[in-house]
């Protein structure tokens, strides 16, 4: 399948879109799919093998330098831009090539690891609305502590999944349980699953609460 660079401006200008699965019109549902630091693409399509599920297409963008972000999401906004409305508006972008493709959001799930999975939420708070999903693995919404998160719009029942380590040294688990909130506050239905000496990385439980998600779109078709 044919992949495609973002026309978005900034750093990720000019960057490429992985696309895997089934062909857009023949797909039934999507999933876009944000890497993580120092990672790849490639690296977060291998997810899709994992999970197994007919009838999806996937679209993964891949981050200048295979970073979204130079700082940690814990830092001042500022400190990390334009990198990060950067990122921002690519997601946006790949959000509505997969519209165009005719493939709404209502039948678009978005999932991200780590640092791609802090941009994903940030994203979907930022911009919300009734996705099919929400996952956000190793990640919480972007901003110190104190950040406002008056996000207007509403998640519309979206279904939300944030799982992480209780102890992951880049994500603490009280910016998950915060996450949480805001994201129920927005009008997501959330679960969060924080493992006990899980390290930086996904699980099975994860995986198969993902796989979960997606089944009921592949039945609506």
């Amino acid at each position: 399948m044919l992949d495609f660079l973002n026309t978005s401006p900034g750093p990720h200008n000019g960057q490429p879109v992985r696309v895997a699965g089934e062909l857009p019109q023949h797909a039934r549902a999507a999933m876009l799919m944000v890497h993580g630091r120092g990672a790849s693409a490639q690296d977060i399509l291998s997810l899709a093998g994992q999970l197994d599920q007919p009838g999806f297409v996937y679209f993964a963008p891949q981050a200048s330098g295979d970073t979204w972000y130079p700082n940690r999401f814990l830092v001042p906004l500022d400190q990390n831009e334009p990198w990060l409305s950067s990122a921002l508006a690519f997601v946006g972008e790949v959000l509505g090539y997969i519209g165009a493709a005719g493939i709404p959001p209502e039948r678009t799930m978005l999932l991200g690891f780590s640092q791609g999975a802090c941009l994903t939420l940030e994203f979907a708070a930022r911009h919300a609305r009734r996705y099919a999903g929400l996952v956000g693995l190793s990640g919480a919404l972007i901003g110190p502590d104190g950040t406002p998160r008056d996000y207007p719009g509403s998640l519309s029942a979206t279904p939300v999944f944030l799982g992480c380590s209780e102890t992951d040294f880049h994500v603490p688990k009280e910016r998950v349980l915060q996450t949480a909130e805001v994201l129920e506050q927005l009008g997501g239905k959330v679960s969060t699953r924080l493992y006990p000496n899980l390290g930086h990385t996904v699980n099975q439980d994860e995986l198969d609460f993902v796989r979960a998600m997606m089944q009921p779109l592949i039945a609506r078709g």
